[in-house]
């Protein structure tokens, strides 16, 4: 895997996981540890929106075929929910299980397969978290000058 660059210690990212099968959070889990940042895991839907509405994450990788409450329904819940800030979110499934007519109902910033290809799933958490900041920035600038 592809090192990539990462904020300093004192801005080290929150990442939460968000998937119902152990191996797999474990691996991402390890995998983003490794890179730098700090990761937090959830084995359902409902858990992870009880942990996002007490700390919101950076990042939100979030699989979408769970029991109970799948992602689709834990992202629409986070995007109507107008106490929460703007949480950038990468969708977990195998392909086949890609539901077009659902996936253009939620907003989110990315989509990952399964088998998981790490370097993408990297490169997409890098991207995704640089353009958040870069984004906050860019508001914050605007307030001053305002």
């Amino acid at each position: 895997m592809k090192s990539l660059d990462l904020p300093s210690d004192s801005q080290v990212e929150r990442i939460l996981v968000v998937d119902d099968t152990p191996d797999n959070l474990f691996l991402i889990e390890t995998v983003l540890q490794a890179e730098g940042y700090q990761v937090e895991v959830a084995d359902n839907g409902q858990d992870a929106l009880s942990m996002i509405e007490a700390e919101p994450p950076a990042l939100l990788l979030l699989d979408v075929m769970m029991p109970g409450m799948h992602g689709y329904e834990v992202v629409q819940c986070i995007r109507q929910n107008s106490n929460l800030p703007f949480i950038p979110i990468i969708l977990i499934t195998g392909c086949e299980q890609l539901d077009t007519s659902e996936q253009f109902d939620v907003a989110v910033e990315g989509f990952i397969c399964k088998p998981i290809d790490f370097d993408e799933l990297l490169k997409q958490v890098s991207t995704i978290l640089a353009m958040k900041d870069s984004s906050t920035n860019a508001f914050a600038n605007q307030r001053l000058v305002s």
